[in-house]
């Protein structure tokens, strides 16, 4: 019989949420995310020293200094990363926008078209890169600019239907709702366990997968951040996941028959009511939501400090 990995990988593109390449080739996803955290994990490894000191090197030719200097190596540091995904994986990589762009849509437009610039420099295709934003009401607008130029988005830091929806209206390829960090908050609120169907991290991805089925919205949606294998069983049918080596091993380990969750035939039998989404309805019905207002923001500011901590490295080397 199959091992569970093996049978996700019949219904759900598995991703790998890692900056590891060992664990790239060990578990052979189709695609993967970085983010800062996973960069800078990585990048303090002694086995990927090479592709930091190549990304300072590279960016010191820009004729580039102080903050601009460092800014440039970070950004080579990310597709660095980046292309030696794709030399092990058939799919697409995922890079993240510098998070304290989240609020700024030129900002994060220019950001990514550099990122995309510095792939297509190294002969990677677009097509195999999605650029990574906050869901933020800018991030979202940047999105819906930057896929009418041909750059793929990924929204990140995504806890609600209402940013679902705004990101579908603007055109994006994939979005990234976090059941991990869902659980999280109302483990935390509530001093309750919750586990299968129960959990609200599981429910708020069936909900927005439902919305987009029910709609036809053609947005892919991954699942990511999770906790336990038992979110991901919730799951299975779901367009991607995007699932951390222990947990793969975990699948991996685990035999019998499973059931596949999410399905277009099932979502569109649902009832759904539709949400038309502005700006100004975005922002109240976030703000009504204090789990995802919460979780963005703290997303936000973790994602910052390990940037951070990256140019900290940086301004080492350089």
């Amino acid at each position: 019989m199959a091992n569970f990995l093996e049978q996700l990988r019949q219904h759900t593109v598995v991703v790998a949420d890692t900056g590891d390449l060992e664990a790239m080739k060990q578990y052979r996803p189709q695609d993967a995310t970085t983010n800062p955290s996973l960069i800078l994990k990585a990048a303090g490894k002694e086995e990927y020293k090479t592709l930091v000191d190549k990304a300072v090197a590279d960016a010191k030719t820009t004729g580039r200094s102080g903050e601009k200097l460092i800014s440039a190596a970070i950004d080579r540091v990310f597709v660095n990363f980046g292309k030696e995904i794709l030399t092990i994986l058939p799919g697409r990589v995922s890079t993240e926008v510098d998070a304290r762009l989240s609020f700024d849509i030129e900002g994060s437009v220019e950001k990514a078209r550099e990122l995309i610039r510095l792939y297509e420099a190294d002969g990677v295709s677009r097509e195999r890169v999605l650029i990574k934003l906050a869901s933020t009401w800018e991030g979202i607008q940047a999105a819906g600019a930057l896929e009418k130029e041909g750059i793929h988005c990924n929204m990140t830091l995504l806890f609600s239907l209402v940013q679902a929806v705004a990101s579908a209206e603007v055109g994006v390829t994939l979005i990234s709702p976090f059941v991990g960090r869902i659980y999280d908050w109302f483990k935390k609120s509530t001093s309750q366990e919750y586990v299968g169907a129960d959990d609200p991290g599981v429910q708020s991805v069936h909900r927005i997968y439902t919305y987009y089925r029910k709609f036809n919205y053609p947005v892919e949606v991954m699942g990511a951040s999770f906790r336990n294998v038992g979110q991901i069983l919730e799951l299975v049918g779901c367009d991607l996941l995007t699932i951390s080596p222990n947990l793969l091993e975990q699948l991996q380990e685990m035999e019998g028959d499973l059931d596949v969750k999410l399905t277009p035939e099932r979502a569109r039998t649902e009832e759904v009511d539709r949400l038309h989404v502005d700006e100004k309805t975005f922002r109240y019905l976030l703000n009504e939501d204090a789990m995802a207002t919460e979780k963005t923001a703290e997303g936000i500011r973790n994602f910052c400090i390990d940037i951070r901590k990256l140019e900290t490295m940086i301004q080492g080397k350089l």
